[in-house]
């Protein structure tokens, strides 16, 4: 079964192809956040590159967030009209198990931290398991200050991987016990979106391109500017 990637929800344009033979073909591009242009002929590279055809696609995988909302979008939308053009079903995978996954061989507790813009993280715990990692934390969204609490409570060795930690790496170079992952980790990429989504679609763990939805975990840039010029704090109460 060949498993196209679609990943645009950081700074990070990316796309691949694999199948149970790995990938066969990716493309990655992380500076100009031109996402709208760059994510259709990227996936006209790969496809060519793997000499496959699009429609010997049978699955589209994509990148659910959370992430810079704009580009987010672009990926989920070009994913789902792939999907629904090719009748083929879909898997979500989301942006902090992608971060997390590349590092899953280390023993340390392993924090994947995505820039989330106006002085915040998006961010989850992770832990080795056999085969990958386990999420052992709920999604959040916080300042950079309040992860790192949070992580010097647990008094474990850490390693932070991700682009919000490199933006705020003197605030998390604050913890007695952390290490920080390669800088060239530091945004999802499409080659472990690929490998992730093969081994839940061996489990038919798919659905169907009406049913996937972003994982936003806080309103997009431009609803918060407005309700701010309306004098509406981010809960909706007035200030």
């Amino acid at each position: 079964m060949l498993i196209l990637g679609i990943e645009s929800a950081t700074a990070r344009v990316a796309c691949a192809i694999g199948s149970h033979e790995g990938v066969l073909a990716q493309f990655e591009a992380t500076r100009g956040r031109r996402h709208a242009e760059t994510l259709v002929p990227a996936i006209e590279f790969v496809c060519r590159q793997a000499q496959v055809e699009l429609d010997e696609i049978g699955v589209v995988a994509v990148d659910v967030g959370p992430g810079l909302f704009t580009g987010l979008r672009v990926g989920l939308a070009t994913a789902k009209a792939m999907a629904y053009a090719l009748r083929v079903p879909m898997i979500g995978i989301v942006s902090l198990d992608l971060l997390a996954f590349p590092v899953r061989f280390t023993s340390r507790l392993v924090a994947a931290v995505i820039d989330a813009r106006r002085g915040e993280v998006f961010w989850a715990l992770y832990r080795q398991v056999p085969g990958g990692v386990q999420r052992v934390s709920p999604f959040g969204v916080d300042r950079p200050d309040d992860v790192v609490a949070e992580l010097a409570a647990r008094a474990e060795d850490v390693l932070v991987v991700g682009d919000g930690a490199l933006r705020h790496r003197e605030v998390f170079a604050e913890l007695d016990r952390v290490e920080f992952a390669e800088p060239w980790l530091s945004y999802p990429s499409a080659a472990p979106l690929v490998q992730l989504a093969h081994a839940r679609a061996l489990r038919e763990d798919w659905v169907h391109h009406g049913s996937l939805e972003p994982v936003y975990l806080r309103p997009p840039d431009a609803a918060i500017n407005w309700q701010t010029r309306d004098g509406t704090d981010r809960r909706g109460s007035r200030r």
